[in-house]
Protein backbone atom coordinates (compact mmCIF):
# COMPACT_ATOMS: atom_id res chain seq x y z
CA UNK A 1 0.00 0.00 0.00
CA UNK A 2 1.23 3.57 -0.20
CA UNK A 3 1.88 5.31 2.72
CA UNK A 4 3.67 9.06 3.83
CA UNK A 5 5.89 8.75 6.22
CA UNK A 6 8.08 10.52 8.51
CA UNK A 7 12.14 9.25 8.62
CA UNK A 8 13.57 12.29 10.41
CA UNK A 9 11.53 14.94 12.09
CA UNK A 10 11.10 18.63 10.42
CA UNK A 11 9.10 21.20 8.46
CA UNK A 12 6.63 19.09 6.70
CA UNK A 13 7.18 19.55 3.40
CA UNK A 14 10.67 18.72 3.61
CA UNK A 15 10.50 15.31 5.57
CA UNK A 16 7.17 13.76 4.53
CA UNK A 17 7.88 11.02 1.41
CA UNK A 18 5.39 9.21 -0.23
CA UNK A 19 6.58 5.26 0.00
CA UNK A 20 5.04 1.75 -0.86
CA UNK A 21 4.65 -0.18 2.26
CA UNK A 22 3.33 -3.02 4.10
CA UNK A 23 0.20 -3.35 5.47
CA UNK A 24 0.16 -2.39 9.45
CA UNK A 25 0.23 -4.98 11.94
CA UNK A 26 -2.61 -4.94 14.85
CA UNK A 27 -2.69 -5.72 18.29
CA UNK A 28 -5.44 -7.00 20.12
CA UNK A 29 -8.22 -4.65 20.45
CA UNK A 30 -7.29 -3.20 16.92
CA UNK A 31 -8.62 -2.59 13.49
CA UNK A 32 -7.39 -2.22 9.91
CA UNK A 33 -9.43 0.86 7.99
CA UNK A 34 -9.40 1.53 4.87
CA UNK A 35 -8.56 4.86 4.63
CA UNK A 36 -12.08 7.08 3.08
CA UNK A 37 -10.68 10.46 4.05
CA UNK A 38 -7.65 12.02 5.99
CA UNK A 39 -8.14 14.89 7.87
CA UNK A 40 -5.01 17.41 8.48
CA UNK A 41 -4.94 18.87 11.84
CA UNK A 42 -2.21 21.24 13.39
CA UNK A 43 -0.80 18.20 15.67
CA UNK A 44 -0.04 16.64 12.41
CA UNK A 45 2.55 19.11 11.58
CA UNK A 46 3.72 18.80 14.86
CA UNK A 47 4.43 15.26 15.13
CA UNK A 48 6.17 16.15 11.86
CA UNK A 49 8.64 18.54 13.58
CA UNK A 50 8.68 16.38 16.58
CA UNK A 51 7.50 19.40 19.04
CA UNK A 52 4.01 17.49 19.73
CA UNK A 53 3.45 15.65 23.12
CA UNK A 54 3.64 12.70 22.02
CA UNK A 55 6.30 11.29 19.56
CA UNK A 56 6.19 8.04 17.72
CA UNK A 57 8.89 6.19 16.61
CA UNK A 58 10.70 6.63 13.39
CA UNK A 59 9.17 6.33 10.42
CA UNK A 60 5.48 6.93 11.07
CA UNK A 61 2.89 8.19 9.13
CA UNK A 62 0.93 11.10 10.34
CA UNK A 63 -3.26 11.55 9.98
CA UNK A 64 -4.79 11.42 13.40
CA UNK A 65 -8.19 11.92 12.11
CA UNK A 66 -9.98 9.84 9.65
CA UNK A 67 -12.90 8.73 8.06
CA UNK A 68 -12.13 5.13 7.21
CA UNK A 69 -14.47 2.18 6.23
CA UNK A 70 -13.89 -1.87 8.11
CA UNK A 71 -13.59 -5.00 6.21
CA UNK A 72 -17.09 -5.40 6.57
CA UNK A 73 -18.29 -2.13 5.09
CA UNK A 74 -19.19 -0.05 7.98
CA UNK A 75 -18.49 3.99 7.57
CA UNK A 76 -16.51 5.01 10.79
CA UNK A 77 -14.74 8.24 12.03
CA UNK A 78 -11.78 7.03 14.23
CA UNK A 79 -8.59 8.25 15.48
CA UNK A 80 -5.48 6.63 13.98
CA UNK A 81 -3.02 4.62 16.22
CA UNK A 82 0.36 5.96 15.35
CA UNK A 83 2.81 5.32 13.93
CA UNK A 84 0.23 3.75 11.42
CA UNK A 85 -1.74 7.35 10.75
CA UNK A 86 -3.94 8.12 8.20
CA UNK A 87 -2.29 9.77 5.12
CA UNK A 88 -2.18 6.32 4.07
CA UNK A 89 -4.03 4.21 2.08
CA UNK A 90 -4.92 1.83 5.06
CA UNK A 91 -4.93 3.05 9.00
CA UNK A 92 -4.77 1.50 12.47
CA UNK A 93 -7.50 2.50 14.94
CA UNK A 94 -8.54 1.09 18.62
CA UNK A 95 -11.86 -0.81 17.62
CA UNK A 96 -13.25 0.30 20.97
CA UNK A 97 -12.66 4.14 19.60
CA UNK A 98 -15.09 3.79 16.39
CA UNK A 99 -17.92 6.17 15.87
CA UNK A 100 -20.41 5.82 13.07
CA UNK A 101 -20.01 8.38 10.27
CA UNK A 102 -23.22 10.50 10.33
CA UNK A 103 -25.31 10.06 7.06
CA UNK A 104 -25.91 13.46 6.66
CA UNK A 105 -21.72 14.17 6.03
CA UNK A 106 -20.14 13.00 3.04
CA UNK A 107 -16.40 11.41 3.85
CA UNK A 108 -14.68 14.07 3.92
CA UNK A 109 -16.75 16.40 6.18
CA UNK A 110 -17.03 13.30 8.75
CA UNK A 111 -13.49 13.35 8.44
CA UNK A 112 -13.16 16.68 9.53
CA UNK A 113 -16.02 16.21 12.63
CA UNK A 114 -14.11 14.14 15.19
CA UNK A 115 -11.39 16.23 17.10
CA UNK A 116 -12.17 19.95 16.24
CA UNK A 117 -16.04 19.44 17.27
CA UNK A 118 -15.41 17.18 19.70
CA UNK A 119 -12.61 20.08 21.19
CA UNK A 120 -15.32 22.75 20.68
CA UNK A 121 -18.44 20.80 21.89
CA UNK A 122 -15.96 19.93 25.37
CA UNK A 123 -14.94 24.02 25.97
CA UNK A 124 -18.08 25.57 24.97
CA UNK A 125 -20.62 23.11 27.36
CA UNK A 126 -18.35 21.08 29.86
CA UNK A 127 -15.62 23.91 30.15
CA UNK A 128 -17.11 27.37 29.30
CA UNK A 129 -20.49 26.12 30.28
CA UNK A 130 -21.97 28.91 27.08
CA UNK A 131 -25.21 29.70 27.50
CA UNK A 132 -27.95 31.53 24.62
CA UNK A 133 -27.29 35.09 24.55
CA UNK A 134 -23.91 34.85 25.83
CA UNK A 135 -20.91 36.72 23.07
CA UNK A 136 -18.40 33.92 22.28
CA UNK A 137 -15.24 35.52 20.72
CA UNK A 138 -13.41 32.95 18.63
CA UNK A 139 -9.91 33.76 17.73
CA UNK A 140 -8.78 32.13 14.20
CA UNK A 141 -12.23 31.77 12.87
CA UNK A 142 -11.62 31.20 9.79
CA UNK A 143 -9.49 28.00 10.64
CA UNK A 144 -10.24 24.20 11.10
CA UNK A 145 -10.59 24.56 14.92
CA UNK A 146 -12.39 27.72 14.81
CA UNK A 147 -14.57 27.57 12.71
CA UNK A 148 -16.19 24.52 14.27
CA UNK A 149 -16.92 26.90 17.24
CA UNK A 150 -17.96 29.16 14.92
CA UNK A 151 -20.67 26.57 14.57
CA UNK A 152 -21.22 25.45 17.93
CA UNK A 153 -21.60 28.67 19.19
CA UNK A 154 -23.94 29.69 16.37
CA UNK A 155 -26.29 26.67 17.20
CA UNK A 156 -25.78 27.11 21.24
CA UNK A 157 -27.56 30.60 20.88
CA UNK A 158 -24.63 32.77 21.21
CA UNK A 159 -23.55 35.43 19.48
CA UNK A 160 -20.45 34.98 17.72
CA UNK A 161 -17.57 37.44 17.33
CA UNK A 162 -14.30 36.13 14.97
CA UNK A 163 -10.98 37.16 14.70
CA UNK A 164 -9.06 36.43 11.79
CA UNK A 165 -6.19 37.83 10.28
CA UNK A 166 -6.81 38.86 6.14
CA UNK A 167 -9.81 40.14 4.00
CA UNK A 168 -10.22 36.39 2.41
CA UNK A 169 -10.79 34.88 6.17
CA UNK A 170 -12.59 37.51 7.15
CA UNK A 171 -15.06 36.86 4.25
CA UNK A 172 -14.83 32.98 5.14
CA UNK A 173 -16.00 33.97 9.00
CA UNK A 174 -18.96 35.89 7.14
CA UNK A 175 -20.05 32.37 6.08
CA UNK A 176 -19.74 30.27 8.70
CA UNK A 177 -22.04 32.77 10.69
CA UNK A 178 -20.23 35.08 12.34
CA UNK A 179 -22.50 37.96 13.83
CA UNK A 180 -19.12 40.44 13.62
CA UNK A 181 -15.71 39.53 12.07
CA UNK A 182 -12.78 41.52 13.48
CA UNK A 183 -9.49 41.59 11.03
CA UNK A 184 -6.73 41.29 13.17
CA UNK A 185 -3.94 43.01 10.39
CA UNK A 186 -6.47 46.29 10.03
CA UNK A 187 -8.91 46.59 13.31
CA UNK A 188 -8.07 47.07 16.84
CA UNK A 189 -9.41 44.03 18.07
CA UNK A 190 -9.79 45.13 22.03
CA UNK A 191 -11.93 47.95 21.00
CA UNK A 192 -13.97 46.76 18.57
CA UNK A 193 -14.91 43.53 21.03
CA UNK A 194 -15.78 46.21 23.32
CA UNK A 195 -17.68 48.78 21.33
CA UNK A 196 -19.59 45.67 20.38
CA UNK A 197 -20.56 44.44 23.53
CA UNK A 198 -21.45 48.06 24.94
CA UNK A 199 -17.93 47.98 27.21
CA UNK A 200 -18.72 44.58 28.65
CA UNK A 201 -16.34 42.25 27.11
CA UNK A 202 -16.69 38.67 25.57
CA UNK A 203 -18.45 36.17 27.77
CA UNK A 204 -16.37 33.21 26.82
CA UNK A 205 -13.45 33.77 24.27
CA UNK A 206 -11.91 30.78 22.53
CA UNK A 207 -8.56 30.35 22.10
CA UNK A 208 -6.72 27.92 19.82
CA UNK A 209 -3.70 30.63 19.12
CA UNK A 210 -1.78 32.06 22.56
CA UNK A 211 0.69 34.23 22.15
CA UNK A 212 -0.89 38.22 21.68
CA UNK A 213 -4.08 36.38 21.22
CA UNK A 214 -4.43 35.19 24.58
CA UNK A 215 -2.79 39.03 25.67
CA UNK A 216 -5.95 40.54 23.42
CA UNK A 217 -8.49 38.32 25.57
CA UNK A 218 -7.55 38.78 28.93
CA UNK A 219 -7.98 43.00 28.26
CA UNK A 220 -11.52 42.17 26.41
CA UNK A 221 -13.05 39.42 28.44
CA UNK A 222 -16.55 40.14 30.21
CA UNK A 223 -16.94 40.05 34.46
CA UNK A 224 -17.05 36.54 34.78
CA UNK A 225 -16.10 35.73 31.64
CA UNK A 226 -14.32 32.45 30.72
CA UNK A 227 -10.90 32.20 28.53
CA UNK A 228 -10.66 29.08 27.21
CA UNK A 229 -7.04 27.65 26.29
CA UNK A 230 -7.51 25.43 23.89
CA UNK A 231 -3.91 25.55 22.23
CA UNK A 232 -0.85 27.72 20.79
CA UNK A 233 -0.79 27.84 17.11
CA UNK A 234 0.83 30.90 17.21
CA UNK A 235 4.48 29.16 18.60
CA UNK A 236 4.15 31.21 22.16
CA UNK A 237 2.58 29.77 24.85
CA UNK A 238 1.40 32.72 27.20
CA UNK A 239 1.96 33.08 31.03
CA UNK A 240 -1.06 34.76 32.31
CA UNK A 241 -1.42 37.29 35.21
CA UNK A 242 -3.04 35.78 37.65
CA UNK A 243 -3.37 38.65 39.97
CA UNK A 244 -5.16 40.25 36.35
CA UNK A 245 -7.56 37.61 36.61
CA UNK A 246 -8.44 37.86 40.27
CA UNK A 247 -9.01 41.53 39.83
CA UNK A 248 -11.31 41.46 36.80
CA UNK A 249 -12.99 38.01 38.19
CA UNK A 250 -12.69 36.13 34.78
CA UNK A 251 -11.56 32.28 34.74
CA UNK A 252 -8.80 30.99 33.01
CA UNK A 253 -10.07 27.50 31.73
CA UNK A 254 -7.87 24.60 30.02
CA UNK A 255 -9.17 21.70 27.30
CA UNK A 256 -7.45 18.92 26.47
CA UNK A 257 -9.75 17.27 24.32
CA UNK A 258 -7.66 13.87 24.79
CA UNK A 259 -8.01 13.56 28.27
CA UNK A 260 -11.37 12.15 28.18
CA UNK A 261 -10.78 9.35 26.19
CA UNK A 262 -9.09 7.65 29.25
CA UNK A 263 -11.09 10.05 31.99
CA UNK A 264 -14.42 9.81 31.02
CA UNK A 265 -14.56 7.50 27.69
CA UNK A 266 -18.36 7.17 27.82
CA UNK A 267 -18.36 11.45 27.75
CA UNK A 268 -16.94 11.10 23.92
CA UNK A 269 -19.73 8.86 22.63
CA UNK A 270 -22.58 11.50 24.10
CA UNK A 271 -20.92 14.13 22.20
CA UNK A 272 -20.34 12.03 18.98
CA UNK A 273 -24.58 11.58 19.35
CA UNK A 274 -24.60 15.41 19.65
CA UNK A 275 -23.03 16.28 16.64
CA UNK A 276 -24.54 13.88 14.74
CA UNK A 277 -28.08 15.43 16.07
CA UNK A 278 -26.43 18.80 15.20
CA UNK A 279 -25.35 17.50 11.67
CA UNK A 280 -28.84 16.15 10.57
CA UNK A 281 -30.12 19.08 11.42
CA UNK A 282 -27.94 21.11 9.58
CA UNK A 283 -26.35 23.24 12.18
CA UNK A 284 -23.53 22.28 11.87
CA UNK A 285 -20.75 20.76 8.83
CA UNK A 286 -17.47 20.66 8.76
CA UNK A 287 -16.01 23.50 6.10
CA UNK A 288 -13.43 21.41 3.62
CA UNK A 289 -11.85 23.72 2.07
CA UNK A 290 -9.90 21.31 0.00
CA UNK A 291 -9.79 17.97 -1.22
CA UNK A 292 -6.48 17.01 -2.54
CA UNK A 293 -5.72 13.15 -4.00
CA UNK A 294 -2.44 11.39 -2.03
CA UNK A 295 0.36 13.23 -3.91
CA UNK A 296 -0.04 16.66 -2.65
CA UNK A 297 -0.76 14.91 0.96
CA UNK A 298 2.86 16.14 2.03
CA UNK A 299 2.27 20.57 0.40
CA UNK A 300 -1.20 19.93 2.35
CA UNK A 301 -0.16 19.41 5.92
CA UNK A 302 2.97 22.58 5.38
CA UNK A 303 -0.11 24.84 4.49
CA UNK A 304 -1.85 24.20 7.51
CA UNK A 305 1.20 24.50 9.33
CA UNK A 306 2.08 27.60 7.80
CA UNK A 307 -1.52 28.73 8.91
CA UNK A 308 -2.27 29.92 4.74
CA UNK A 309 -5.80 27.44 4.92
CA UNK A 310 -9.35 27.85 6.01
CA UNK A 311 -11.42 25.88 7.14
CA UNK A 312 -10.60 21.99 6.82
CA UNK A 313 -7.78 20.41 4.05
CA UNK A 314 -8.47 16.48 3.41
CA UNK A 315 -6.92 14.05 1.60
CA UNK A 316 -8.73 11.28 -0.27
CA UNK A 317 -5.93 8.57 -0.66
CA UNK A 318 -8.05 6.41 -3.07
CA UNK A 319 -8.91 9.11 -4.86
CA UNK A 320 -12.82 10.45 -5.40
CA UNK A 321 -14.99 13.61 -4.69
CA UNK A 322 -15.90 11.89 -0.91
Amino acid sequence: MQAWQVHENGEPGEVMRLAEVARPPLDEGQVLLKVRAANINFPDALLCRGQYQVRPPLPFTPGVEICGETEDGRRVIANSVLPYGGLAEYAVADTAGLLPAPDALDDAEAAALHIGYQTGWFALHRRAHLQAGETLLVHAAAGGVGSAAVQLGKAAGARVIGVVGGEDKARVARELGCDLVIDRHADDVIGAVKEATGGRGADVIYDPVGGDAYTQSAKCVAFEGRIIVIGFASGTIPTPALNHALVKNYSIVGLHWGLYKTKDPRSILRCHEELTGLAAKGAIKPLVSERVPMAGAASAVQRVADGVTTGRVVVLPHGGAA
